[in-house]
């Protein structure tokens, strides 16, 4: 994994001032050095500047970047974040094409076959990805981010130049570019967040390349290019043939994304997902007789303080304990105290540039610092909640109902500490809705389903296109702000276009949630885990953490510097820190209550001083 920035304007000649542009690409590639640590490198041309850090995980000694190839008087430059798991097959293909390869490296494969095939090459790869190809003789840029948004990429234009990178952040490096917040933008924080709207970079003037799209800057403009979408159409297959094709595309995923020249580790709740996972690594590392490392989460007091409720039914410990058992790994228990917790919440925000999942965030921005000490690449479960139906409003009849997103179903708390004049002049309700409606609207439909089946569809894509890119994101900010490459092998394009269109009688056959992975599973697995109601990432239930958020906001607000206080009504704080918390009624996904609002206001304010926003109304 790596980081990648670069501007492009056809107007001037940046080498006739090269040391000045020379340093703003510096500058840029400085400010995401976390997500490449081993190595850097930079190109200016005419018209064009890149900047590229890289956390060497192929080719350890032949990847560097940015990396050119000169065919006749043409030459075609890459700079490239993410991982390829089918080079080998791209590559023999290429090779037969005539292609000579001077590296190992999958960036000379995405080169070469965009030089031979053009950008719709990007079709053929199966892996997380942004990058972007400066075509030197046909002056154009093209920036390029994978199907579901797994590896980010912002962009925004300015005096008539493209300026893009892997971090909203690298943005604000290049002059002009200001960070400005509009209604708009306070409406994604406050009424979505920590969600975003897909294509929108929450700051005025700020976007990013689609999931699925390419972006094309030329002499005449901007050109986005949609490469990929999900299809709904009938499922042929006998419910025995959906249970093998499902295992074998969980399987082969998972073996492909193990790929690696150095050593992999793994992420291990004890859930399900995430101990499908682990088996399929664990096995075919013994075959080879090695032994994988993996790692578990939790928080200090949670033996004392853990309350069970609908969202979290049980503690992971015992589950861990009986996969590490199971598969003999070489387990790491690691445990986050309620001031790293705390204190997290800021540095989650320098890896994110917005205000985030709160304690969410930070405890798995902690963990990934540790889980770094060992190894730099790792495997997690994200994505099997969202693709195979696992959360609780797939299943309630309330959210098959509610004209709104799922999982943010009140849109009260998040009014309940704004000043009344604000919420005046920003209207919250309104934003969500229209929103809410058009992504509702974007759903592929399938001619003859029932409305009942319809529904479902409908949240699927929700969860799709909101639920599972908020999690994505968390993953590939708390992971690269360490130089820690975290891959998501349940998020395999492949998985994910054919499950979609497994009827749910299948996908979740006689009312047992994600039935149709836990069937594709039988056998890697001991019972106990296979069945294993789910229980979402955890969190700390310890009382001590809410009174340190509680008397860290109030100081915040007690301040007359503090940015926030434009924002939120100090007495309506007060009210809220002195009512009781229900950590069973979140008011975002599954794990965000009461603590986590005095969380996010914490991150919020953070995030406005830090970044000086300037914030129009």
């Amino acid at each position: 994994m790596c980081g990648i920035a670069g501007f492009c304007n056809f107007k001037g000649n940046y080498t006739e001032e090269s040391p000045k542009w020379y340093d703003i690409l510096n500058k840029m590639k400085d400010t995401i050095k976390h997500r490449g640590p081993d190595d850097n490198g930079l190109q200016l041309t005419e018209h064009a500047g890149l900047a590229h850090t890289r956390l060497s995980i192929i080719d350890l000694a032949g990847g560097k970047q940015p990396m050119s190839r000169k065919i006749g008087n043409k030459i075609f430059t890459i700079i490239y974040n993410g991982e390829l798991y089918n080079t080998a097959e791209l590559r023999r293909d290429l090779e037969l094409k005539g292609w000579k390869f001077r590296t190992t490296s999958d960036t000379e494969v995405i080169l070469l076959g965009i030089i031979e095939y053009g950008n719709e090459f990007v079709k053929e790869l199966n892996g997380i990805f942004a990058f972007a190809l400066w075509d030197e003789y046909n002056q154009t840029l093209s920036i390029f981010r994978d199907r579901l948004g797994i590896k980010p990429l912002f962009y925004t234009i300015v005096n008539d130049t493209l300026v893009f990178g892997s971090e909203l952040k690298v943005l604000f490096e290049y002059p002009a570019c200001k960070p400005v917040i509009d209604k708009q933008g306070l409406c994604e924080v406050f009424g979505l967040g920590p969600a975003k709207t897909y294509g929108n970079g929450v700051f005025k003037g700020c976007y990013e390349v689609l999931p699925g799209y390419y972006n094309v800057y030329s002499k005449d403009g901007l050109k986005s290019i949609k490469y990929w979408e999900l299809v709904s159409r009938p499922h042929t297959n006998s419910y025995e043939e959906t249970i093998e094709k499902t295992s074998f595309l969980v399987r082969d995923s998972i073996k492909r994304q193990m790929i690696s020249d150095i050593p992999i580790c793994t992420f291990l709740s004890g859930g399900v997902d995430s101990s499908i996972v682990t088996a399929v690594c664990a096995t075919e590392l013994a075959k080879l007789g090695e032994r994988l490392n993996t790692f578990s989460f939790d928080f200090d007091g949670n033996d004392t303080f853990f309350k069970a409720n609908s969202f979290q039914p049980s503690r992971d410990r015992p589950y861990v304990d009986m996969m590490v058992s199971h598969l003999k790994t070489n387990h790491t228990y690691l445990e986050c105290d309620n001031i790293k917790l705390a204190d997290y919440l800021y540095t989650s925000v320098d890896a994110k540039d917005l205000p985030g999942m709160a304690d969410v965030d930070s405890s798995l921005l902690y963990f990934c610092s540790e889980v770094k000490k060992y190894n730099k690449v790792t495997l997690t479960g994200e994505c099997a909640d969202e693709i195979f139906g696992g959360y609780p409003w797939f299943h309630n009849k309330e959210s098959f109902e509610m004209h709104t997103f799922p999982w943010s179903k009140n849109v009260e708390p998040r009014k309940q500490l704004l000043k009344d004049d604000l919420l005046q002049e920003v209207n919250l309700d309104e934003y969500i809705l229209e929103t809410y409606e058009k992504s509702v609207n974007e759903t592929p439909k399938l001619e003859g389903e029932s409305t009942m089946e319809a529904r479902r569809r409908e949240i699927a894509y929700l969860n799709v296109k909101w639920f599972m890119i908020t999690l994505l994101d968390r993953m590939d900010r708390t992971s690269m702000y360490s130089g820690l490459e975290a891959r998501v092998p349940l998020a395999d394009h492949r998985i994910l276009e054919y499950v979609w269109n497994v009827p749910w009688d299948i996908k979740c056959k006689d009312g047992v949630v994600k039935h149709l992975l836990r069937e594709s599973a039988r056998g890697l697995l001991p019972d106990e885990v296979l069945n294993r109601k789910k229980s979402p990432y955890p969190k700390t239930y310890n009382p001590y953490y809410e009174k340190l958020l509680a008397d860290r906001i109030m100081a915040v607000l007690e301040d007359s510097a503090s940015p926030i206080n434009a924002l939120v009504d100090k007495d309506k704080v007060r009210n809220f820190i002195n009512t009781p918390s229900d950590y069973g009624k979140p008011w975002f996904g599954q794990l965000m209550a009461g603590p986590q609002m005095l969380a996010y206001m914490l991150q919020v304010n953070y995030w406005l001083d830090k970044y000086k926003i300037k914030i129009l109304l």
